[in-house]
């Protein structure tokens, strides 16, 4: 079974939608509807200029352009997390991009060449969609464990410091803010195998059965990927609590408050 091609007419009726909340928006003062618009846009415009890029690694067949695309990917997804985290402190963003990096080059290297088994081992048609899989996922567990990690710091400064006056060490002083930001990095996903199959079609299971996949085959590339994505959640949480805790504490054990920024 071919897949149903699209038109450009076919997009201009489901630009429907955007204006359709865009008015709404206006309609009942939201403020959001010239992000809205901003934001389709840039949907437009991104996603064309991908296709076109795509269109254009998959003919060279070289691993090169493979790299060099999913190092750009992952500076972008470091970048975004990092701007998502409402507290700041010096070099945030080397954290965020090196936990979003090692999580998903990590889980995907598992997953491409020990799972899947894909040959060659840089085939874009798998390592790009599943790499940029996990780093637009990944890093809403990263911002969201980063952003709670700070807020607990901001919020029990002294506490933390009583840990470390009375010799704790720099793992148990900061044990509860661990264990506190990396369960609130796996909500997002635990939420949605929670409700996989259930009230929704994750959107690789609906793709593939859009384009003729047998429903059961389907399905394991689904749980595949949402296993996947577990995992990267879980490293990328932990990984970049890690690093924070490591450069606000720093080599003389205190709670170097300076680098806190609201």
């Amino acid at each position: 079974m071919n897949i149903i091609a699209l038109s450009p007419k076919d997009l201009l009726i489901a630009s429907g939608f955007i204006f359709l909340a865009g008015g709404l928006s206006l309609f009942l003062e939201l403020g959001i509807a010239r992000r809205l618009l901003i934001a389709a846009l840039r949907t437009v415009i991104q996603l064309t200029l991908l296709g076109f890029l795509l269109e254009s690694i998959f003919a060279l067949k070289s691993p090169y352009p493979v790299l060099l695309l999913l190092f750009f990917m992952t500076l972008m997804a470091g970048r975004e997390a990092a701007s998502r985290t409402r507290k700041r402190y010096a070099r945030i963003l080397l954290d965020t991009t090196l936990a979003m990096g090692i999580s998903a080059f990590f889980v995907g290297a598992i997953v491409t060449q020990i799972v899947v088994g894909v040959k060659p081992w840089y085939h874009p048609q798998y390592v790009i969609p599943l790499l940029g899989m996990i780093l637009g996922n990944a890093l809403n567990g990263v911002s969201l464990a980063l952003d709670s990690f700070l807020d607990y710091l901001l919020s029990r400064q002294d506490e933390i410091e009583l840990y470390l006056v009375f010799g704790a060490e720099p793992l148990e002083a900061l044990k509860a803010p661990f264990r506190h930001a990396i369960r609130r990095g796996l909500i997002p996903i635990i939420n949605a195998m929670s409700v996989a199959g259930i009230v929704s079609l994750p959107g690789m299971m609906t793709g593939q059965i859009l384009a003729g996949t047998p429903p059961l085959q389907a399905v394991a590339y689904q749980i595949l990927v949402m296993f996947m994505l577990a995992g990267a959640y879980t490293f990328g949480s932990m990984l970049v609590v890690f690093l924070a805790g490591r450069k606000i504490l720093g080599a003389e054990l205190r709670l170097r408050r300076e680098l806190l920024k609201n």
